[in-house]
């Protein structure tokens, strides 16, 4: 007799589901036996990813550009809904960028645009998700395990445990704070409605965003001083784990929660000597 799995049954929207951290959830969502709709950049992109996944669950694929706005956002939630049969039980926003190449940095040199690229991206992207996601479920009756739906945003150690040297990106620090934020209020507002909401937060994880610092031999150090669970970088499937516990079920008394997956970041001081344990 076949386990019934962790998600079996539950209808599945990953913005951002096509790459890094979101495609590795896409797997273990699909492999916990959730129907799942990924949402990612390009036609071209999300084929190739949904060809990874078709072989373990129903996928499908949808492309959203989040800097459009609201009418992209509105499309995506229609074809996403349409897949999964009018019920949407999960939310899993990963979907984010770098700004580094539009002119984010350290306050003194970031630039307007690189600002506003990355806010429009990550806090304005997160926004317009979640409102759609919200406003659709508070329609939705009340399940089995007692929830009208359930959000995951992902947003970051640097919000909280900056590194100014090699990490210095004020917009994207502060567009996660922001997400950190919005995360919170909104899992206090709609907890009554069993609605809830929760944060990942992630050290720096080997995805193709975080490919220019992943192989800096520069920063290779400090890294493996800064996440020394890893000795350097994470790997998206540690996060798709704790994205797959905060958007189960079994989870269901867990609201405004905010589950740190950094492999040390934020308790260590890179270049303070640890003495070797006998």
């Amino acid at each position: 007799m076949r386990r019934p799995g962790r998600l079996d049954g539950r209808t599945c929207l990953i913005v951002g589901g096509t790459g890094g951290i979101g495609l590795a959830s896409a797997r273990r969502f699909l492999e916990e036996g959730a129907r799942v709709v990924v949402a990612g950049p390009s036609p071209e992109v999300n084929r190739a990813a949904k060809a990874q996944l078709s072989a373990l669950g129903p996928v499908w694929d949808v492309a959203v550009e989040l800097s459009a706005g609201v009418a992209e956002v509105n499309r995506m939630f229609t074809e996403t809904l349409d897949a999964l049969g009018g019920r949407l039980d999960v939310l899993l926003h990963v979907a984010g960028i770098s700004g580094r190449r539009f002119g984010d940095g350290p306050l003194h040199e970031c630039s307007d645009s690189g600002w506003s690229a990355v806010m429009d991206v990550n806090a304005t992207g997160v926004f317009l998700t979640n409102r759609a996601a919200v406003r659709f479920m508070l329609r939705q009756p009340i399940d089995a395990h007692g929830l009208r739906g359930t959000i995951v945003n992902v947003g970051s150690v640097l919000d909280r445990a900056p590194s100014p040297t090699h990490f210095g990106t004020i917009a994207y620090a502060a567009s996660k704070g922001a997400v950190r934020s919005l995360t919170l209020a909104a899992a206090a507002r709609y907890a009554p409605e069993r609605i809830r909401l929760n944060l990942l937060a992630p050290g720096l994880i080997d995805t193709p965003m975080s490919a220019r610092a992943v192989h800096d031999p520069a920063i290779r150090p400090y890294l493996a001083a800064r996440q020394p669970m890893a000795g350097g970088p994470g790997a998206a499937a540690d996060v798709a784990e704790a994205a797959l516990y905060l958007c189960e079920p079994a989870s269901r008394f867990v609201t405004g929660a905010e589950l740190v997956v950094d492999g040390g970041w934020c308790v260590s001081a890179p270049g303070e000597p640890i003495e070797a344990l006998p």
